[in-house]
């Protein structure tokens, strides 16, 4: 395990390789085992190493309250970029297991939390949200699920809101403007998210 651990903390980009091996441990030990070692992951200092714990939440997330609970609570709270972009993939992948009509009731109480990294592992982790089971038949939903952070106070939250609509725009544009056209433009964060949904592809 030190080994491995050595050689992913090298890693300088991508996130494959460090998914493959949480794959690999989620596969060959049992969950309890899996949790322990995400734990002691998250408390390495490297951020890949972490990231490796990330998705190892992730995978146990939608059977292990505990795991969902950590990667909200803690993980939520790193100071790494790249752990911040991981979170969002265990988040999706909280979705896909426990079924997103489904996770409704979970991604709902996500999008109401105060920090805005657990917001965007939502809004970020689900694009391109109508390519997903549910938000595929129910566009309208997602676009309005989404818009709730239009004029956060957060940046990187918004700039998260104004890609995943961007997205959507590509299939459903008349949706997106419909939901846009009725913005308080005099806000300039809602200003600068527009500007978001609508740049140029």
């Amino acid at each position: 395990m030190n080994e491995l651990l050595e050689r992913l903390s090298k890693i300088e980009h991508g996130f494959k390789p460090i998914e493959d091996e949480a794959k690999s441990i989620f596969t060959a030990f049992t969950k309890k085992e899996s949790l322990n070692l995400a734990k002691e992951f998250l408390k390495n200092e490297h951020y890949q190493i972490r990231s490796l714990g990330v998705f190892l939440f992730g995978y146990l997330s939608s059977t292990e309250a505990e795991a969902l609970h950590i990667l909200r609570q803690k993980v939520s709270l790193d100071v790494s970029w790249q752990v911040q972009e991981i979170l969002a993939k265990a988040f999706d992948q909280f979705c896909k297991d426990r079924g997103y009509e489904a996770a409704l009731p979970v991604i709902e109480d996500w999008l109401n939390d105060q920090n805005p990294n657990v917001c965007r592992a939502v809004t970020e982790g689900l694009r391109i949200w109508t390519s997903r089971p549910f938000f595929k038949e129910n566009p309208s939903i997602a676009i309005q699920m989404i818009s709730r952070h239009k004029s956060h106070e957060s940046e990187y939250l918004r700039k998260s809101v104004g890609n995943a609509l961007r997205d959507i725009s590509r299939k459903h544009k008349d949706l997106v403007e419909k939901e846009v056209c009725n913005w308080d433009l005099k806000d300039k964060r809602i200003q600068l998210t527009r500007k978001l949904v609508f740049k140029s592809k």
